[in-house]
């Protein structure tokens, strides 16, 4: 059996989750012991993922991080059906949907989870900081307008790699009300993605998790929840206003950053 070390609201576990279930392949979906405390709890999630990140991915003797990593390994191990397209230039577009969704969008829907969740901000500062963030979703959906064109999916005529590393990122927006125009072709290609059995499952285990956040801010207030603000989180987070959110978190020792593998 594949096991998927995961969370459900990680998007770079949900485009995994898709993969997968679109390819009709059986995983376990596992939540690794600690996840979010800042402490190695759980061995076998961190042997798999020496960096302590989901998702993490084990078949058989094979250990894989990263949710890129992954998914060209899902791509590569099971072939059929193909989730990428064919003409190389192609296969490079989608992978550019990829880094983009990764790297630029997900700051955006992981720092509102930081103000609305999390508590890290209140008043004027979580206001404007949810402005601005409002304001780059919608500059991110006119740019996806655009890569999606007049085609029903971001590959072309079939369901695939584009798609399934857009939605999770448009979903989670979605729970913040930010949502592309009605009268945009996004917004019809959202609807239609979501109708999709391997994303509504992974959308509906999404949604049960929010449901359990309610509490998480007194947690992240003990230090005993810690965010990670690596990389294109912490950039975000600073150049978005949020830069006595960080010095804070560093004073509370309720963040984290990348830790060296042992």
């Amino acid at each position: 059996m594949i096991v998927l070390f995961e969370h459900p609201l990680s998007p770079y576990a949900q485009k995994c989750k898709i993969a997968l279930r679109e390819k009709g392949i059986p995983f376990e979906a596992r939540l690794p012991l600690g996840i979010g405390s800042g402490i190695t709890a759980d061995p076998g999630f961190t042997e798999a993922s020496p960096r302590g990140e989901v998702p993490a991915l084990i078949d058989g003797d094979v250990q894989i991080f990263d949710s890129t990593i992954i998914l060209e390994y899902i791509e590569e191990r099971w072939p059929s059906p193909p989730l990428l397209p064919t003409p190389p230039k192609e296969r490079a577009r989608m992978r550019i949907l990829e880094e983009v969704m990764d790297a630029h969008y997900e700051p955006i829907n992981w720092g509102l989870g930081e103000i609305h969740f999390f508590g890290r901000a209140r008043g004027k500062l979580a206001r404007e900081i949810t402005a601005r963030a409002a304001e780059q979703v919608e500059t991110w959906h006119r740019w996806l307008e655009r890569q999606l064109g007049s085609q029903p999916w971001f590959g072309g005529e079939r369901f695939g790699w584009g798609d399934l590393v857009v939605v999770p990122y448009l979903n989670g927006s979605r729970g913040f009300g930010l949502v592309p125009k009605p009268e945009s072709r996004l917004h019809t290609w959202l609807e239609r993605v979501n109708q999709r059995p391997s994303v509504a499952a992974t959308a509906n285990e999404a949604a049960a998790a929010v449901a359990g956040m309610s509490d998480v801010s007194k947690l992240v207030e003990k230090g005993l929840f810690k965010r990670e603000y690596r990389d294109h989180r912490l950039e975000w987070m600073i150049r978005t206003g949020g830069l006595e959110i960080v010095l804070d978190g560093l004073a509370r020792d309720n963040i984290r950053f990348f830790r060296e593998f042992d």
